[in-house]
């Protein structure tokens, strides 16, 4: 083997290790706000079935884990990444910035709630990605 298979080699296993630690970090990001949205309308906290939530606590209240939750991926690929922590977690902080973008533009007509809160998904997932990758990089 040459040196430059070598370093392609290489290069497609990191590119590949840096995937898959996005993957990671989006996927417990959506898991885990498909789960905590579940339970809520289990508990009858949420409207049941499809209902519009109109009221701002609950609104709120999917924010604040949304946010923790975007936290939590960032962290996950920040610690999964083979290089530059913090550029994978800001790397998915911008996936769920467009995202919520493209959230707001699908929905806005619709009444599925305030038009504020999906404003504010778009606007606190980089914040959100800056703290989990900060932490993920003090944890390395």
């Amino acid at each position: 083997m040459t040196l430059e298979t070598t370093d392609k080699t290489t290069n497609l296993r990191a590119w590949l290790h840096s995937v898959v630690a996005l993957m990671a970090g989006f996927a417990a990001v959506v898991v885990a706000s498909l789960a905590a949205d579940t339970v809520f309308h289990a508990l009858g906290v949420y409207p049941p079935g499809r209902e519009p939530m109109n009221e701002v606590g609950d609104n709120l209240l999917a924010l604040s884990y949304r946010c923790v939750f975007g936290a939590l991926g960032s962290y996950i690929a920040a610690r999964l990444a083979p290089s530059r922590p913090m550029t994978h977690a800001m790397i998915l902080g911008a996936i769920g910035t467009a995202v919520a973008a493209l959230g707001v533009a699908a929905t806005w007509n619709l009444d599925l709630g305030p038009h504020w809160y999906p404003i504010a998904l778009a606007v606190t997932a980089l914040p959100c990605a800056w703290i989990g990758g900060v932490v993920g990089t003090r944890r390395r």
